[in-house]
């Protein structure tokens, strides 16, 4: 029996495909999941557990419990000085990667085109391939940390362009942008009328300037759409748990879809976020703190055993070049996992134009990072000379 051409056309995500290959394997250590090793912190846990036993089983409104997007709305004002309605400028949704999909579809008629960076996460050109439109890829090079240049992005408006995909500090690089980058991005944003689809989920990890929300650059509130959640910061991925924030119209049309797909997420999910963020910040600044030093410490491994490695500003990602041994991520990354035990992302899987780089996630423990790097450079020793 057939399927969508459509979807019969669509690539299975490139990370996926080969963490299939390290299920059935032992003693693997992987670098490659873009997950916290952290656990929850037991706070948000306890609260999640103790809802149960309350009865908090239910569905909640679409949009999500009031309670939470009050309490969402009130942290990005007080950290950021963003000011959104609960009511009806935020959603609550499964996920950040939902979040963008219902933006995607909400915007977007035939054919139009989005810009998106390459290298990017693995689902950007997917939803907007899904929602009948063209996905756009502007190519970043190591030279420039993998960032944008507005002559691209200016470049590919003047072909026509619908919306500009953002995620900063990025996956898979690590990349992120200062006020003043990104007020150079919104100047072509507004001169050529884009809507702006920010994913910001890896903002609290951002570590070497202050991170700054796109919609609150001056002008832009009425054209982004911005995404975040607790995966990441808060070591929630499990919860399933994001929040879209933007314009009244387009959270409104977001909202229609949702309501008629996922109806809403779950309660217990959102009870966990609601402490989160009501108990503060200060199991984020202690992992932030521990991501800082296994950075310095990767790259540092990384560049001293011969794979050239700039430095991330954010996330909890290096994206190193291969080049120098092989210009083929996927057999780099396939041998490497066979003969050192070791799994990293191709990045490939990121973007074509990312081919002869890899991904590691240092999402993982000190330790750990120690040995798979010792490992990596085992492997890399015959070819060194």
């Amino acid at each position: 029996m057939d399927i969508a051409e459509k979807v019969e056309k669509l690539k299975p995500s490139g990370i996926r495909l080969f963490f299939d290959l390290v299920l059935n394997m032992k003693d693997v250590i992987s670098l490659g999941v873009g997950e916290p090793d952290f656990v929850t912190p037991w706070r948000i846990r306890e609260k999640a557990i103790f809802s149960l036993e309350q009865g908090y089983t239910s569905y909640t409104s679409n949009k999500g419990m009031i309670e939470l997007r009050k309490i969402i709305c009130q942290h990005l004002h007080k950290r950021y000085g963003l000011q959104y309605d609960p009511e009806e400028e935020t959603l609550i949704t499964v996920g950040v990667s939902e979040g963008l999909d219902l933006a995607v579809r909400t915007i977007l008629n035939p054919g139009e085109r989005v810009l998106i960076h390459d290298p990017s996460y693995v689902s950007y050109p997917a939803v907007v391939d899904l929602a009948g439109g063209e996905p756009v890829l502007l190519p970043t090079r190591i030279e420039d940390h993998f960032k944008l240049s507005v002559e691209q992005i200016e470049k590919g408006c003047k072909k026509g362009a619908r919306a500009l995909m953002i995620n900063y500090p990025c996956n898979p690089t690590g990349a992120s942008y200062t006020k003043k980058e990104l007020k150079q991005i919104a100047r072509i944003a507004d001169k050529y009328d884009l809507i702006v689809l920010s994913d910001e989920v890896y903002d609290e990890l951002t570590y070497d300037f202050d991170h700054t929300p796109f919609s609150s650059l001056p002008g832009m509130k009425k054209r982004v759409i911005y995404l975040n959640g607790f995966s990441k910061a808060f070591a929630m991925t499990g919860f399933r748990l994001g929040y879209a924030c933007g314009p009244a119209k387009l959270i409104a049309g977001m909202t229609k879809i949702h309501q008629y797909t996922m109806l809403c997420a779950s309660i217990t999910s959102q009870m966990a976020a609601i402490e989160a963020l009501r108990g503060g910040f200060n199991d984020v600044v202690e992992m932030k703190k521990e991501y800082m030093r296994r950075r310095r410490f990767v790259v540092s491994r990384l560049n001293e055993i011969g794979l050239d490695c700039h430095m991330p500003e954010g996330a909890f990602y290096v994206f190193p070049s291969i080049k120098k041994f092989s210009r083929n991520s996927i057999e780099f990354a396939t041998d490497l996992l066979n003969k050192k035990k070791v799994a990293l992302v191709p990045g490939v899987a990121f973007g074509e134009s990312t081919e002869g780089y890899v991904r590691i996630s240092y999402a993982s423990s000190y330790e750990n990072l120690k040995e798979a790097l010792l490992r990596i450079e085992s492997y890399l020793k015959p070819n060194l000379h």
